[in-house]
């Protein structure tokens, strides 16, 4: 396991200051604030450790409120809505400097059988013939005003091998794209068997990346660019398959509308053998800036 891993495990790992109340920190990101795949992760962990363990996460509904402050502390507050026979709900406020910041809703299920069917998974390369992060990021360092971008994106991705199948945003400002983008992804090393962690690992990976289909439509570069600013608003997942976030997993993303200074972005992460996991739906700020 890498040492960034190993980092990223005990930025997963909450105190417990009280019942249903949790405490974690926070860690440098690209851009000056807290990582919202970050906040969204600890929050599940915050839901998850007040749920029975035979009950998984199926799904999530958050809102991103405000920025958060990396340098302070994160307390996550757990309302336990409702423990039915089968489901379980638990809703998650996270709280900086006594104001919310992240909002989240989650449910959990006990396992059940059912109706099978899911969406095929599209083409890709094998995620061993694409280059890692690496090898790849230091290709467009003349893309980034700020010259740190590069070390802090480097830094970003340490605990996760994350590979584009095409070009990142970033690799071909000024020229519009089809408004989609694959990427694959696990984690840089192994994770202990245990569903909650695979599940808030995925979501702090889901939100990488999911916006970059915005920008390729309209030749955006994007944040550490400089060329749009903007934030994600809010950030939905399903859960439908079991999956290991330590195995290679496809992420397929597209954005179907961009509109009042906002654009959304939609995706299917699918395991390596074509089993369709999770779906993510997120929607974000994405402002041209003013002179």
């Amino acid at each position: 396991m890498s040492s960034a891993l190993e980092s990223l495990l005990d930025l997963l790992d909450l105190e417990q200051i009280e019942r249903d109340i949790f405490r974690g920190t926070s860690r440098s990101a690209v851009v000056p604030r807290v990582f919202g795949g970050q906040v969204a992760a600890q929050a599940l962990v915050a839901a998850g450790r007040t749920v029975p363990a035979d009950r998984t996460a199926h799904s999530l509904h958050s809102y991103f409120l405000r920025m958060g402050d990396p340098g302070a502390p994160i307390v996550y507050s757990v309302d336990r809505i409702r423990d039915g026979r089968s489901f379980t709900t638990r809703r998650v406020v996270a709280v900086q400097h006594g104001q919310p910041i992240f909002h989240l809703s989650a449910s959990f299920q006990t396992y059940e059988e059912g109706l099978e069917h899911q969406a095929d998974m599209p083409p890709a390369p094998a995620p061993e013939t694409l280059p890692t992060a690496e090898q790849m990021l230091p290709r467009y360092a003349d893309a980034f005003t700020d010259p740190g971008v590069m070390d802090r994106l480097l830094e970003a991705r340490a605990a996760v091998d994350l590979r584009y199948v095409g070009a990142p945003p970033f690799a071909n400002v000024g020229t519009p794209q089809e408004p989609r983008s694959q990427v694959w992804f696990r984690t840089n090393g192994k994770l202990a068997n245990d569903p909650l962690l695979h599940v808030c690992m995925a979501t702090y990976v889901s939100d990488m990346t999911l916006l970059d289909s915005v920008l390729l439509a309209h030749g955006r570069g994007g944040w550490a660019v400089g060329d749009v600013v903007g934030a994600s608003l809010d950030h939905a997942m399903w859960f439908h398959r079991p999956f290991r976030a330590d195995e290679w997993l496809l992420y397929d993303q597209e954005s179907p509308s961009a509109s009042g200074g906002r654009g959304l972005g939609q995706a299917r992460i699918y395991t390596q053998d074509g089993r369709l996991a999770i779906t993510v739906i997120q929607e974000g700020v994405v402002r041209v800036p003013r002179d």
